[in-house]
C-alpha cells in the first residue's frame, strides 16, 4: 500500500471529497507508475482517478462503524509519534 494513502473511514468531521480525490490520485499514480501522464495517457489517467473516487465515496458512505469516530488531530499526532519512533530524527 502506498504510504501517502490515508485511512478515510470513521473520522469526525467526515472525509471530504477532496480527501477521497487525493487518495484516488495517489492510488492511480502508484499502480500506473506515472506521477504525471503523457498526453497519450492523460484521458485514461484522469478517468481512472474519477472512477476510483466515485467507488471510494460509495464505499465510505455505505460502511457502518461500531466504534466512535476518530479525531483527526489525535490520529495525526499518534501517527507522527509512531513515525518518529520508527524513523528517529530523520525527516519523513
Amino acid at each position: 500500500m502506498c504510504r501517502n494513502i490515508k485511512m478515510l473511514f470513521n473520522f469526525d468531521p467526515p472525509t471530504s471529497p477532496d480527501e477521497v480525490h487525493a487518495a484516488s490520485l495517489q492510488f492511480v499514480r502508484k499502480i500506473s507508475g506515472f506521477n504525471k501522464p503523457s498526453k497519450a495517457n492523460e484521458a485514461a489517467f484522469f478517468s481512472a482517478i474519477q472512477a476510483i473516487s466515485s467507488i471510494s465515496a460509495n464505499l465510505l458512505n455505505s460502511l457502518e462503524a461500531t466504534a466512535p469516530p476518530k479525531n483527526r488531530d489525535e490520529e495525526a499526532a499518534r501517527l507522527k509519534a509512531r513515525s518518529a519512533k520508527r524513523f528517529g530524527d530523520r525527516k519523513v
